[in-house]
């Protein structure tokens, strides 16, 4: 389990992240801090485009950042979302998508989602939770 200051920061982090979503039809910011094995921390924002398809979520975003940066080892994720304009004030857990994405980079069992409404406001779930029947690389040998 991750140390309760170090959740505290990965959320501050994701909330900050939100500020910067790009939202123009969903007008619902969702913000994400991922924390490396090192402690290293990647933030990304949700970034909507009019075709929908090319949308990107804020987990995805900091996925994606971090392993065109050379990133392999990954411990935790946190997640913020809400109306934009309007304090968090419900819990956003990743979609199916980024699931899927966290379990191509992540041990299921050890990797931990913190789904959150504050830095005092979370829950804790491991990927083996929220995703028990993923398809990872394991199933192409």
């Amino acid at each position: 389990m991750i140390d309760k200051e170090i959740i505290e920061k990965i959320i501050r982090e994701a909330i900050k992240a939100r500020d910067y979503a790009y939202v123009p039809y969903s007008h619902f910011m969702v913000g994400a801090a991922l924390l490396t094995k090192d402690g290293r921390i990647y933030t990304g924002c949700n970034i909507e485009n009019a075709a929908y398809g090319p949308t990107n979520c804020a987990e995805r975003t900091a996925f994606f950042k971090a392993v065109s940066e050379g990133e392999r080892s990954f411990r935790a994720i946190a997640v913020v979302g809400g109306p934009e304009g309007q304090t968090i004030s419900g819990y956003a857990a990743p979609c199916g998508v980024c699931r899927q994405v966290m379990a191509e980079f992540c041990r299921p069992e050890s990797f931990d989602i913190i789904v959150a409404k504050s830095a005092d406001d979370y829950y804790v779930k491991t990927l083996r939770e929220l995703l028990p029947e993923n398809f990872g690389p394991g199933n192409l040998i």
